[in-house]
């Protein structure tokens, strides 16, 4: 097993039953979704295979993992291992007691949804009147009990116009973090491809959070699944004669790489079933036939997303892919090819442009 390629972040989906009805959620849920087949002592099960292996962070995630009446129990016996344990919620269900339970879990970290700085924004992104004032009502509780929060939000054509403003309240809610996703076509997402942010926006939004990150001294910044990022920095860095060095979380796994998909980062699913990341719709195995650091260092599809030589188009040729390598999941969704090149990239390899340039003067 090559060391470089270590499992640091996992994400347990532990039920697939949610309270909301979010347009762009990967896996489709709502409250007649399935909970999944991990018993609890399955799931205390896998948690020891994963610390056995390393000490990843694993993300206790949905659905809404606060529907299932044994989060606690199972996150618990996560740091007992020594694993980082943290979770995802949408904040609608917390409570001083579900604080108070996460206090004593020693949940390292909670994320928080907010997709808009308004109710109007917001709820109509997430299909949930009321969502909004559920994630105002998160925070505040985690400000009161000492819980550390960060927020993710989530971006199309529908909410782009409302980025800046979206991050504005987040700091106002006293976010530790905040993650701009720049969303995946899977699941539910898959029914809004329309409405994914166009190639050019996309290099204007992550402009935008360069210089906003460079000025950005009260809150962490990094954009997610947004792997062109980390050629966009080094570019405008050395255009502007400047050494910008990012900061990041200490349970982050950026590292300063941009698709860590099968690399670093992982997903199991509520029925055990390994993907590369949260968004990427193709199984490796399932962890209740084959252990999961078999999954891990000897799966054909993690192995092929490590082989950095092999991937095609645009990507293959480009002097960046070893630091970003294009979102492996968006290029599956959308060209039914993981390994071919990144589809809302607009940026031409020198080596391209060179070909190009050669071609032009014949």
């Amino acid at each position: 097993m090559n060391s470089e390629f270590v499992p640091k972040w996992i994400a347990w989906e532990t039920t697939q039953k949610c309270n909301l009805h979010c347009v762009h959620c990967r896996c489709s849920s709502n409250l007649s979704s399935s909970e999944g087949d991990f018993t609890t002592e399955e799931g205390k099960k896998l948690l020891r295979e994963i610390a056995d292996f390393s000490k990843p962070v694993v993300v206790l995630s949905g659905g809404e993992p606060l529907l299932r009446g044994d989060i606690f129990e199972l996150a618990e016996y996560g740091t007992s291992l020594g694993l980082r344990m943290c979770m995802a919620t949408n904040g609608s269900l917390v409570t001083d007691e579900i604080c108070q339970q996460m206090k004593q879990a020693e949940i390292r970290m909670v994320s928080l949804s907010l997709d808009g700085s308004n109710a109007d924004v917001h709820d109509n992104f997430r299909q949930s009147p009321g969502s909004f004032e559920g994630v105002v009502r998160a925070a505040e509780l985690f400000r009161r009990n000492g819980q550390k929060f960060l927020i993710n939000s989530s971006f199309t054509k529908r909410n782009q116009s409302d980025i800046a403003a979206t991050f504005k309240t987040a700091k106002g809610l006293g976010a530790t973090a905040w993650y701009m996703f720049m969303i995946v076509p899977t699941g539910r997402g898959e029914d809004i491809m329309s409405e994914l942010i166009s190639k050019e926006d996309y290099e204007e939004i992550l402009d935008w959070h360069y210089q906003q990150e460079k000025i950005e001294d009260d809150i962490l910044m990094r954009p997610t699944c947004a792997p062109h990022y980390y050629r966009i920095v080094p570019q405008k860095a050395k255009a502007e004669g400047i050494k910008f060095e990012r900061r990041s979380l200490s349970f982050s796994t950026g590292g300063g790489k941009g698709c860590i998909a099968a690399q670093s980062i992982c997903l199991i699913d509520c029925f055990g079933n390994v993907k590369p990341c949260s968004y990427f719709d193709r199984t490796s195995g399932n962890v209740k036939e084959t252990p999961f650091r078999d999954i891990w260092e000897k799966s054909e599809l993690f192995n092929e997303l490590r082989d950095f030589k092999s991937y095609k188009g645009k990507c293959g040729k480009c002097e960046y892919l070893n630091v970003c390598g294009g979102c492996r999941a968006r290029a599956d969704a959308v060209h039914s090819d993981y390994m071919e090149e990144e589809p809302f990239c607009n940026y031409i390899p020198q080596k391209m442009q060179r070909n190009e340039s050669i071609d032009s003067n014949k």
